[in-house]
């Protein structure tokens, strides 16, 4: 069977005015995994989730390993030697067989990504992966970064920290980020996870529960707005890059329409208002230290 766009990416699409890209570039979407894409799945350290628990908020986590945690051993399957962490809400997520869950293989220092929709059961071998949805997306936004040393266990053991908003640390985390996550679910097509770039600043702190930041030119699907389109829960995931802590965010995304608004934000076609319903912060949840080598030619000017 075709790809088809669900109803919330056809009415973005057409509001947009890119539903003819959309249609071109949405034929290269396949159920199935190619060889050269489970290659370099194979090859990647990290990979990004997304999924809904059961209260119906959407979450952004990281699972990590050494190359090879993550490999297709079929053309429908994706296996994940690899479970979220204690504190981790992905664990509630994926507590139920077949749970819908949106994959992100990204490799920082080629640029390269590749996106996995389907649904998720854990066993012995972790996390296993019927795949619905696979595809590539443009290196646009991508800062270069490099593995520069793997801590055993991640280093010494930290608790999870949970709150309804963001303290004065995470506030300075989220304002000088030019990477995040964001995991969205439509009530039927499922689950997804993608990846937002830009200059440091990008994303704006307007106060400790609410953010925002502009939506640049892609591919012109808009598989994230689709997905807000119809239902506005959504996740964001905000990895620290020297130390390993990750930042989760849950709450309810806004597409902001407005020209004039946009018009202020140096490459936005438009902006996403972000507010907060609950905070997960996880210390050295994540073995990686990565150095930053560049940034994306494609990030627009500082913004101010």
């Amino acid at each position: 069977m075709a790809f088809a766009f669900h109803e919330g990416e056809l009415t973005v699409q057409r509001r947009a005015g890119g539903s003819e890209v959309a249609a071109r570039v949405g034929r290269n979407i396949a159920p199935e995994i190619p060889p050269a894409a489970g290659e370099f799945l194979e090859e990647q350290p990290l990979v990004v989730a997304g999924a809904r628990t059961p209260d119906g908020a959407v979450w952004a986590s990281l699972l990590t390993g050494a190359p090879g945690f993550a490999r297709a051993p079929d053309e429908r399957t994706v296996v994940l030697a690899a479970r979220p962490r204690a504190g981790d809400p992905l664990r509630e997520a994926l507590g139920v067989p077949d749970a819908p869950i949106g994959l992100l293989a990204i490799d920082p220092a080629t640029r390269r990504r590749m996106r996995v929709n389907g649904t998720a059961t854990v066993d012995r071998h972790g996390i296993v992966v019927r795949t619905a949805e696979v595809y590539s997306n443009c290196p646009k936004y991508i800062a270069r970064r490099v593995v520069t040393d793997v801590e055993p266990d991640g280093g010494p053991p930290r608790a999870a920290r949970f709150g309804t908003s963001l303290t004065g640390a995470q506030l300075e985390i989220v304002g000088a980020a030019d990477t995040f996550f964001i995991a969205t679910a439509h009530p039927r097509a499922g689950a997804d996870v993608s990846h937002r770039g830009g200059t440091p600043g990008f994303v704006f702190v307007d106060d400790e529960r609410h953010l925002s930041f502009p939506d640049y030119v892609g591919n012109n699907m808009y598989m994230t707005l689709g997905n807000l389109e119809s239902d506005p829960h959504a996740g964001l995931l905000l990895v620290d890059w020297e130390a390993g802590d990750v930042l989760m965010l849950s709450g309810t995304a806004r597409v902001d329409w407005s020209p004039e608004r946009a018009a202020t934000v140096p490459g936005a076609q438009r902006m996403i208002d972000f507010a907060i319903d609950q905070v997960v912060d996880l210390p050295g949840a994540s073995p990686l230290r990565w150095r930053l080598l560049d940034r994306s030619r494609f990030n627009p000017v500082a913004v101010s």
